[in-house]
């Protein structure tokens, strides 16, 4: 009974080091784990030990006999990745090479101290690889009141098993000496300097988190959106809650196709009873139930081969939706399969092979992918109308109606007060996540990389990042901070008054599951307030645990 991973991968790794016979592959350590979509069990070698499944922060694997009909696909995938093999087995072996742990050298002035700006998934496996020494100590800041990024705001609602990651990073929040400043704004209640002074290092792990812009005519029409800032609508994000989202007409534009616009064409297209056991936001699912959207149109500008979207994502849509292609776009993709060498994208092509015909009427509401077109301008007088597009490569012209057009050509990142910014890279210039030109200050995730990998690609940016900042650490680089633990605690307080800890935000957690009943996940507040008025429930540490912070060094 092979185990196999589906379609929730997420790359972490964890199950890689967790194997006993290293049966999982691409790992950490091989040229392909860095861009692979999704990690393989070998079936042949597979022991069915089940410590996979354990060490899985998603949820990702199952024995192959508790797959529904729509994973079984996953078997056949999973056992392509490797050879055929004649009535041999392979050989086991030792685990897969675990990177060291950073060795922390220790000071007589105290312990290793950093500051985290953020708390995505970049930050708390920052976080995680810095607590594994003795008596390092972890503050991370975040401007929201509720940790985790887009993990919590960026991640489909009905993607829960992506989102289990949060258990795993609760499990780092309770570890000794992780200190969550939650509500905080780094370059608006403290700055980088403030930071710099009372902590050995600062590493910044903030994302990505503006969008592309495309730059055609018509894009400030109201109607258009970032499929980034529908997925935050849908998400109840504070930031996005207010979205103006009309879903009063029939049809929908996504231009680009890559893993976020299946989720937004997905999200408009699903029954809204389903959503409702998920925890998206109330007044998302209010629009939802009243929209009148029949078809939802993901334009790429090249050809089925280059399509943005993972196989994984595509499989998960084709066995939920109905997605249609055109007779043209079929013809695409029967000319990209006739001469495409890699496996995995003939995969791709194979899947979209059997979609349905546009051509047949609409029933239920549906997503219908289409190819080599290339936006020209948005349609409209006082709000959006549609979209001209040019076929890729000429100059004839073709118009798609919509009441709503969304871009989702990617994410970029923005400039961070008092660092270095590249323009062109949309990063803070570093080498090897040292920030150049600022001793002490690191990064970590998209903002060190750029908008690539999933979300366990940020557990080896984050180590190495680590890795370098410990390094500068035990070479007597990084100058001791000034004051104990208290002066930091008692500089947030006196410039945020309503900064949330970690005992604050397991009360915005404990309110929100439990306003969301047995039959959904959670029911998120939406407004900063509430948060802070759930946060506010919390019970008051001890008398002992005050007097223990103010001893911290």
């Amino acid at each position: 009974m092979p185990h196999v991973i589906t379609q929730s991968c997420c790359s972490d790794g964890s199950c890689v080091y967790a194997c006993p016979v290293n049966c999982i592959h691409p790992s950490p350590d091989e040229p392909g784990f860095a861009t692979a979509e999704m990690l393989h069990i070998d079936p042949v070698a597979c022991v069915d030990c089940g410590a996979c499944v354990t060490a899985c922060p998603v949820g990702a694997i199952s024995p192959d006999t508790k797959l529904d009909d729509g994973q079984q696909v996953f078997v056949e995938l999973n056992a392509a990745f490797y050879p055929k093999r004649e009535g041999k087995l392979p050989p086991t072996s030792k685990l897969a090479p675990v990177a060291e742990a950073p060795a922390v050298r220790p000071r007589t002035g105290g312990p290793l101290v950093v500051a985290v700006v953020g708390s995505g998934p970049a930050a708390m496996y920052a976080a995680d690889e810095l607590l594994t020494q003795e008596g390092v100590r972890v503050n991370v800041f975040e401007k929201l009141p509720t940790p985790y990024g887009l993990v919590r705001a960026g991640v489909a609602p009905d993607h829960q098993s992506t989102k289990r990651v949060t258990g795993l990073f609760d499990r780092i929040a309770r570890q000794r000496g992780f200190t969550f400043y939650l509500n905080v704004e780094v370059g608006h209640h403290l700055s980088l300097a403030e930071l710099a002074e009372h902590h050995h290092a600062v590493l910044y792990a903030v994302g990505a988190p503006t969008d592309r812009r495309l730059d055609v005519e018509g894009m400030e029409l109201p109607g258009t959106h970032t499929a980034t800032e529908m997925v935050a609508w849908i998400n109840g994000h504070p930031d996005y809650v207010d979205l103006p989202v009309d879903l009063s007409a029939e049809g929908v534009v996504v231009i680009g196709n890559g893993n976020v616009a299946l989720d937004v064409a997905r999200i408009l297209t699903t029954d809204p009873d389903a959503l409702a056991r998920t925890d998206v936001s109330d007044r998302a699912l209010e629009a939802l139930r009243d929209s009148r959207v029949r078809e939802v149109v993901v334009a790429a500008r090249r050809g089925p081969a280059a399509s943005a979207f993972t196989l994984p994502e595509l499989i998960g849509l084709t066995t939920t939706q109905e997605v249609v292609l055109s007779a043209e776009d079929h013809e695409l993709v029967r000319r990209d399969l006739s001469t495409e060498g890699d496996a995995l994208t003939r995969n791709k092509l194979e899947v979209l092979a059997k979609l349905g015909d546009s051509a047949a009427p609409i029933g239920r509401p549906r997503i219908r992918l289409v190819y080599g077109l290339t936006p020209k301008r948005v349609l409209g007088q006082d709000r959006v109308a549609g979209v001209a597009f040019t076929v890729t490569g000429t100059d004839e012209v073709r118009e798609v109606g919509a009441g709503m057009v969304l871009t989702s050509i990617g994410y970029r990142g923005k400039p961070i007060r008092d660092l270095p910014f590249d323009e062109d890279t949309a990063v803070v210039p570093n080498d090897g996540g040292r920030v150049v030109g600022r001793p002490g200050v690191y990064v970590a995730g998209w903002i060190k990389r750029g908008p690539t990998g999933f979300i366990g690609t940020n557990k080896s940016c984050a180590a190495e990042t680590v890795h370098n900042l410990v390094a500068d650490y035990n070479a007597g680089l990084l100058a001791d901070p000034i004051g104990r633990a208290s002066a930091m605690e008692k500089l947030v307080r006196a410039r945020q008054p309503d900064v949330v800890d970690a005992a604050g935000w397991r009360a915005i957690d404990h309110a929100e599951i439990g306003r969301g009943g047995p039959d959904r996940p959670r029911d998120k507040f939406t407004e900063v307030s509430d948060m802070l008025a759930a946060a506010a429930t919390a019970p008051a540490p001890s008398l002992g645990q005050r007097l223990l912070s103010g001893l911290r060094l």
